[in-house]
């Protein structure tokens, strides 16, 4: 009886929301079921009865990232399974009646790198998860409807949106090495040092330093606008499935 007492108290978004508190402070690394149980004061088998291993909480814990930057102010969650792969579910804004299809596309890429660096290894996290709930699912559909309305097929606009959530994912693992969270930076990013180990002898890749492991937010933009002009080069609005 007390145990099923205990089980009544807990629920699965309790589970999630803990867990995502964990990872600010512990990693993706650190954090394991029995670290949030004991977080919740339960024993590890109570959680089983909502997530029955890690991928599976990474999972629910992808779609809150996903819910909190998709959903309007105030919006509910939706139900029903949400497929796999995070990585290729736009939800990340609704795009302005007037926008350029390429503004549309960069605004993607924008909404899913601030969502992900609100959490230590939000990236990692985040990659090649399979999302729970189809709460994601209206943004995603006005996503496809502008792109195919300015003259992408169905399949093209949504590789663009899979280019852009890849680099963008990709991004945001690189900057959450060098910069774990908002004001922290790992020592072993150390520019000064890291030219003075290359010394004269390899001037380029000394010089580079600066360029990798500083201005997160000018190199992301940089390179946001290259994978976008790609996109418009080679699968864009010319091209029909």
């Amino acid at each position: 009886m007390a145990k099923a007492k205990g089980r009544s108290r807990l629920d699965r978004a309790q589970i999630v929301e803990t867990a995502l508190r964990l990872l600010n402070e512990v990693g993706l690394e650190g954090l394991t079921l029995r670290r949030v149980a004991t977080e919740l004061n339960v024993q590890a088998p109570a959680l089983y009865w909502h997530v029955k291993h890690k991928q599976q909480l990474l999972d629910e814990m992808a779609t809150v990232m996903l819910r909190e930057m998709s959903a309007p102010e105030g919006g509910g969650d939706g139900d029903g399974d949400g497929g796999s792969g995070g990585s290729g579910d736009v939800g990340a804004g609704e795009p302005d009646a007037g926008e350029d299809w390429r503004e549309v596309l960069a605004g993607t890429g924008r909404g899913l790198r601030r969502a992900l660096l609100r959490y230590r290894d939000g990236a990692k996290v985040f990659a090649g998860t399979r999302l729970t709930d189809a709460g994601h699912a209206a943004r995603q559909e006005e996503y496809l409807r502008r792109m195919v309305a300015a003259g992408f097929a169905p399949g093209a606009a949504a590789r663009a949106a899979f280019v852009v959530f890849a680099f963008t994912e990709g991004f945001v693992i690189e900057q959450q090495a060098v910069e774990p969270m908002p004001g922290e930076r790992d020592p072993g990013y150390d520019v000064a040092a890291r030219t003075e180990a290359f010394g004269p002898r390899y001037p380029l890749a000394a010089q580079a330093g600066e360029e990798l492991f500083g201005d997160f937010d000018a190199r992301f933009e940089e390179g946001l606008a290259a994978v976008v002009a790609g996109i418009a080069a080679t699968f864009g609005p010319a091209e029909r499935d």
